[in-house]
């Protein structure tokens, strides 16, 4: 037998050794990965706004008389009625005020009966041709005038009343009132500029967000689509902490300017408050809906990467388990989820785990992740 030259003898031992590798991988079993299996569904896109938490009503409680602060009957930072007492003024003035009014309605009352009884004599002084026709008139004219005196002190009791009221000040509305700004013997005065408290309705709240200009014309351009039967027209919350509001909210109005430094229109939302989580400031993220995607597949972020050009891509399993490469087209994100609109349809199955021992073309054997199964 001839054997072969030396100097060959190494060509061949690696020959041979790529035979056996190839051998192995070819006899290797498919990578075992996991996948998720996706839906096409109707998607609800938005978009997360900065917002202020704003009281739904705000009363400044300040005096409409004068005078001394002899009580304070509430308690700062509690819940209070509309109607309850809140403050007491030294009344002593004013009571003095009703007691003079009253009397002047006494006085305006005998004033008109005695100028009744006079016209009533001059009447019949006039049938007997005793008294003249100037004479009657001159009675009629005291009698209107005393007829109008008694309404005007009718009107000055009234008013007198009505101060003597204003030294008891109440509640204007229900709500949450502050700290107290005035103490018991401090003067006040009507229609001073600070207030005394200030009440707050916090059940519901609202909440200011502020829109770019731009996108609230994206969305009116898209016309009865973008607020057809589909769309989800609640509106989620999230608090300062990161951690998301028990309680939906929606949107109740949206004010027709555009702020011509910041190009912004600001929107009010709803929200019910019943625990007063939310409080008046308070710096909160809303998720605003911004239209319907119909169709669209929902892909877990694990399962999306990068190329080289940084276009989104999938491994996606394809035909008799092969491992196949889609790229994909993203319209926004949802939670942990892509919304994507091109590159992967309903029932494809994404690999979310085990990326990182495959490669376009491997044999893989698929197994659906755990949550999926739960829940389906």
């Amino acid at each position: 037998m001839r054997l072969a030259p030396y100097a060959l003898y190494p060509f061949l031992i690696a020959a041979m050794t790529v035979t056996v590798a190839s051998a192995q991988q070819q006899e290797r079993p498919p990578t075992p990965v996991t996948v998720v299996t996706v839906k096409a569904e109707t998607v609800t896109v938005t978009s997360t706004l900065p917002g202020r938490v704003v009281a739904s009503g705000v009363a400044e409680v300040r005096p409409q008389v004068n005078g001394i602060i002899t009580e304070r009957l509430f308690e700062e930072g509690s819940a209070v009625n509309e109607g309850d007492v809140l403050y007491r003024i030294d009344p002593a003035t004013y009571k003095a005020q009703v007691v003079a009014a009253e009397a002047a309605v006494n006085q305006a009352q005998v004033g008109l009966d005695s100028a009744n009884r006079e016209l009533k004599r001059m009447e019949t002084l006039r049938k007997s041709n005793v008294a003249s026709e100037q004479a009657l008139d001159t009675a009629v004219t005291t009698r209107d005038t005393a007829d109008a005196a008694l309404q005007v002190a009718n009107a000055q009791l009234l008013a007198a009343n009505i101060d003597l009221d204003r030294t008891t000040i109440r509640a204007q509305i229900s709500g949450a009132i502050g700290l107290s700004l005035t103490t018991q013997g401090a003067l006040v005065i009507s229609g001073q500029t600070n207030p005394l408290a200030v009440i707050r309705k916090l059940d519901p709240v609202y909440v200011d967000v502020a829109q770019s200009a731009a996108d609230l014309v994206r969305w009116k351009r898209k016309g009865p689509k973008a607020a057809g039967a589909n769309i989800d027209t609640k509106v989620k919350l999230t608090l300062a902490d990161r951690s998301a509001y028990d309680h939906t909210g929606e949107l109740t109005a949206a004010e027709p300017h555009v702020d011509e430094q910041t190009g912004v229109v600001t929107l009010r939302l709803t929200f019910p408050n019943p625990d007063e989580m939310l409080l008046p400031g308070m710096y909160v993220q809303v998720e605003m809906p911004q239209g319907v995607i119909e169709d669209a597949v929902l892909v877990p972020q694990e399962g999306v990467s990068r190329d080289r050009r940084g276009n989104p891509t999938a491994m996606v399993v394809g035909a008799d388990n092969v491992v196949e490469q889609r790229t994909l087209t993203i319209a926004s994100d949802r939670g942990s989820d892509w919304i994507v609109t091109d590159g992967v349809k309903e029932g494809d199955k994404v690999i979310v785990e085990g990326l990182q021992k495959i490669a376009v073309g491997a044999p893989v054997a698929p197994e659906e992740r755990a949550e999926q199964l739960a829940n389906n």
